[in-house]
């Protein structure tokens, strides 16, 4: 079971937090399920909030009564899916000392049965063209720094590494990977690089627009292949830090904010 859950919620009044309310509403959330932060080697949620317009000044962030805000939990596991599913917010949701109201939440659920199916299995005509919007900092581990980078095979990398840890359907390693970067190109981007605070110091990552294009002569298979993992980064997102809100990525027109 896969699920993508997200909240609208509303500012009972103007509130100032923090600007690392993200880290202590994730594990609100998660506190809420039942579900313990950084004991996963493989975390299996991915979570991002808050997402909307807010003012910033020095260490804190303004979020406004007149503005909706959503935040957002998915799960990569049977567990922490139905968690999720479960998790009854009773029309308000406080942290920090702020109280939102709940106006809607939206869930969507599948399966990687499901998935590799209806993309990969039953030979659909192949996407040529993958747009994505990173909606909150997304950077790639490397050795020494993070890459704030849309690197198509640090983005593949990442979403195949979530899939073959939760995924009942084994989908390959590096030789994927090495087919995948000579396959899919970066065809477009517009992004611009943020800081995303940590509980020690903070990350820079990159948001915006990503247009990934599979070469011509690209085989079918692999192109449906590289859709399924593209459609699964709804629910997994990409590169580091995904649990504590990281990563954040939609497809097309999805994004509401």
């Amino acid at each position: 079971m896969l699920i993508s859950s997200t909240w609208q919620i509303i500012p009972n009044e103007t509130v100032t937090l923090p600007r690392s309310y993200s880290l202590a509403l994730g594990k609100e959330l998660h506190q809420r399920i039942n579900l313990s932060l950084g004991t996963e080697r493989v975390p299996s949620t991915t979570f991002a909030g808050l997402l909307g317009r807010h003012e910033g000044a020095g260490n804190f962030v303004s979020l406004s009564s007149e503005e909706t805000y959503q935040f957002s939990l998915c799960g990569l596991s049977e567990q922490s899916s139905k968690a999720i599913a479960s998790l009854d917010l009773a029309g308000k949701l406080s942290f920090l000392g702020a109280t939102f109201r709940v106006c809607d939440r939206i869930d969507e659920k599948t399966s990687y049965e499901e998935l590799y199916a209806t993309l990969v299995a039953n030979e659909p005509e192949p996407i040529r063209e993958f747009s994505l919007q990173f909606l909150t900092p997304t950077a790639f581990a490397t050795q020494k720094l993070d890459l704030p980078l849309p690197i198509p095979a640090s983005m593949f990398q990442s979403w195949l590494n979530r899939w073959n840890h939760f995924a009942p359907v084994y989908l390959g390693s590096d030789e994927l990977i090495g087919y995948l970067s000579s396959s899919i190109a970066l065809k477009k981007h517009n992004i611009i690089t943020r800081p995303f605070q940590l509980p020690r110091g903070y990350a820079i990552g990159f948001v915006g627009d990503v247009t990934l294009q599979t070469l011509t002569r690209t085989d079918p298979l692999l192109a449906n292949v590289a859709h399924l993992l593209v459609q699964y980064a709804r629910f997994s997102g990409t590169g580091r830090k995904t649990r504590l809100g990281m990563g954040k990525v939609c497809l097309g027109s999805d994004r509401s904010f």
